[in-house]
């Protein structure tokens, strides 16, 4: 695997050292592709959200969403006040972070989309994956801000992840590391849309604790907000099906810190909501797991700080990091 910094990579992402950067005279457009919406804001050097804009995705029609982020960069101030844009999208990226192989969401696949962009906006694009982008955020500006390596997994209708090493976003060989939904924790388990069976994101998701939360009450048409309110009044089937889903994911998280010795393990996502609810599990599921956890240093476990502004954030500042380090 690579780590991605700037000798010889085109990545945005920050080497060591970052803090010796003058990033204080770069304005920055973080723009976050998603399936149904696309949202942008102008961020300043310190990550905090200046003005924001955002346009429905138009996934079956790319051009529609190079319109809509040309408006988005114009309406927030465009090349008189914007030197920067970093572009964050639900896609597999290549190694040089310029292209698309592949998006689930947009009828993109082998799409020079950094170029695509950079011509539309006349200024240095970085382009990164969605979830790369939100870990970056939560990283510089978020719950492992004061730490150098990071882990963090992204706990929504599926499982995503992003890995920081030595101030350094981990992208892989072939661009595409961090798909930690995809680890196997349970062997010949449940098949996933990947193609596999067992992977974490089938134990450990939105998706799986709404199926296993059904399955205990016995409700087939429960609804996310139902199941919320379940849980605030600690109602035991979906207090059961929230602690499988906590133990699920310590378990993934003990084979990845294995792996990537992390300082920091950050829970994102619409199910990070649940807080100590999730956690304490999460932790105790941990420690159980993980062998040599009392005979050595192991990371913290924290909840996300920054919402829904991470991947906006993150991008933004990548794009800005990009640009200081060339002037």
């Amino acid at each position: 695997m690579t780590l991605s910094g700037l000798e010889g990579h085109s990545s945005g992402a920050l080497p060591a050292g970052v803090e010796r950067l003058d990033l204080s005279a770069v304005d920055a457009l973080g723009l976050d592709i998603g399936g149904t919406k696309i949202a942008g804001a102008r961020v300043s050097p310190d990550g905090e959200v200046l003005a924001q804009a955002s346009r429905p995705t138009t996934p079956d029609n790319p051009e529609g969403i190079l319109d809509a982020l040309a408006e988005i960069f114009h309406e927030l101030g465009g090349k008189e006040t914007l030197s920067a844009v970093g572009v964050a999208v639900a896609a597999f990226l290549n190694a040089e972070r310029d292209s698309i192989f592949f998006s689930p969401n947009i009828a993109w696949q082998n799409f020079p989309l950094k170029a695509a962009v950079t011509e539309r906006l006349g200024v240095p694009v970085v382009l990164e994956n969605d979830a790369n982008a939100a870990g970056w955020g939560e990283f510089r500006f978020g719950a492992a801000r004061d730490v150098t390596s990071m882990l963090m997994l992204t706990i929504g209708t599926g499982v995503g992840g992003a890995l920081v090493d030595d101030r350094r976003l981990l992208v892989g060989g072939f661009g595409m590391a961090a798909e930690l939904g995809h680890i196997i924790i349970e062997p010949g388990g449940r098949l996933c849309g990947c193609g596999s069976y067992g992977c974490l994101e089938q134990y450990a998701s939105g998706t799986a604790l709404m199926r296993d939360a059904k399955e205990r009450l016995g409700d087939d048409s429960l609804t996310q907000a139902a199941l919320t309110e379940l849980l605030v009044q600690r109602n035991p089937d979906a207090l059961g099906a929230l602690e499988g889903v906590a133990r699920a994911i310590g378990r993934g998280i003990t084979s990845l810190v294995a792996v990537t010795d992390p300082q920091r393990i950050v829970i994102g996502g619409g199910v990070a909501s649940a807080g100590e609810l999730l956690l304490a599990p999460i932790r105790e599921s941990f420690r159980e797991t993980y062998g040599a956890g009392n005979k050595r240093p192991i990371a913290d476990i924290a909840v996300a700080t920054m919402g829904n502004s991470a991947g906006v954030v993150g991008a933004a500042d990548l794009a800005r990091a990009r640009v200081a380090s060339e002037a």
